[in-house]
């Protein structure tokens, strides 16, 4: 905690640092390597999910009111239609991405799209007196496009990169392991190219989240990830800019193997390990209780002094 709060000052550039809003961008894309069924959920989950978090009955929405966090909705590229609402944006990249076991997942410029969306969201927050940002997600095959950028990114082998995600059996979470090779196999993606394997094996909300990582850190606002897909994207940001982990806190660790990887290859410690994978931001806004309560006790505590409380007595060298 100490070391939370130290960090906490050092990005907010003061002695006594206090976290203002807090904020959470949840990233929706739809991918087309669920063709390869790599989940057992339909794809048109993530818009039926998107709609959720617009009613605010999911779990991200529960908490976020719990804890007074302002939820960003961000259609990054849902492959169903989803209405117009008023708290939804739409960023129009695609209609979620290409069958990564064919070829890349998307064109590089769509991936510079998305990075530079998830930059100004984070700007946007910045600007309106948020201090905090997390990341939340969600996407039907995400863990696979996950698993796939992580591999390429830290030189780890698929099947260590590779888990359940959504209830795979072990006969089905063999064949994901062999989509993923295969996705690598196909695309040779540049593990020193960020943006190459965002493009070659990435997703659309990846690639906004590693925007908003890229964006928080710019504007030296404390940034949150939360789990295994927000790692992906951290891993992103992380190649484009390797000092953006020093405004990077790691919320949890993932129940999905890849994201122990991820935040090893990243230097992160993460705070909570609850055995979550749900993703929608739900591990980001745990943490900030956490990270709120660093920051209170390194600008409200009183020193021993202030507080006339004894400190050690000095050693008596002659016993």
């Amino acid at each position: 905690m100490e070391h939370l709060s130290l960090q906490l000052a050092a990005i907010l550039e003061t002695e006594q640092p206090t976290l203002r809003g807090k904020a959470v961008v949840i990233a929706a894309g739809d991918h087309g390597v669920v063709a390869q069924k790599v989940t057992g959920y339909p794809q048109e989950v993530t818009a039926q999910m998107v709609l959720n978090f617009l009613a605010g009955g999911a779990a991200i929405n529960v908490m976020a009111r719990m804890a007074g966090v302002r939820l960003v909705i961000v259609d990054a590229g849902v492959a169903t239609p989803l209405p117009a609402h008023p708290d939804l944006r739409v960023i129009g990249v695609g209609r979620g991405t290409a069958d990564i076991t064919e070829g890349p997942a998307m064109t590089r410029e769509q991936a510079e799209m998305c990075v530079q969306a998830g930059i100004t969201l984070a700007l946007e927050a910045a600007e309106t007196g948020v201090d905090i940002i997390g990341t939340g997600d969600m996407g039907i095959g995400n863990t696979t496009a996950s698993s796939a950028v992580t591999a390429a990114l830290t030189g780890k082998p698929a099947s260590e990169t590779t888990d359940r995600g959504t209830g795979r059996s072990d006969s089905e979470l063999e064949h994901k392991i062999a989509v993923v090779e295969r996705a690598l196999e196909v695309n040779q993606p540049d593990s020193g190219d960020g943006l190459d394997v965002l493009t070659k094996v990435g997703g659309f909300e990846i690639g906004l989240l590693a925007g908003v990582v890229l964006g928080g850190a710019f504007a030296r606002r404390v940034v949150v990830l939360d789990g295994f897909i927000s790692g992906a994207a951290g891993l992103i940001a992380h190649n484009l800019c390797p000092t953006v982990t020093d405004y990077t806190i790691a919320a949890h660790l993932s129940a999905e193997s890849g994201h122990r990887v991820a935040l090893s290859h990243l230097g992160l410690r993460p705070l909570l390990d609850l055995g979550m994978r749900l993703g929608e931001g739900t591990g980001a806004v745990l943490a900030m209780g956490l990270i709120e309560a660093a920051g209170a006790c390194l600008a409200e505590m009183s020193t021993f002094a202030e507080a006339g409380v004894s400190d050690t007595e000095a050693e008596d060298p002659n016993g």
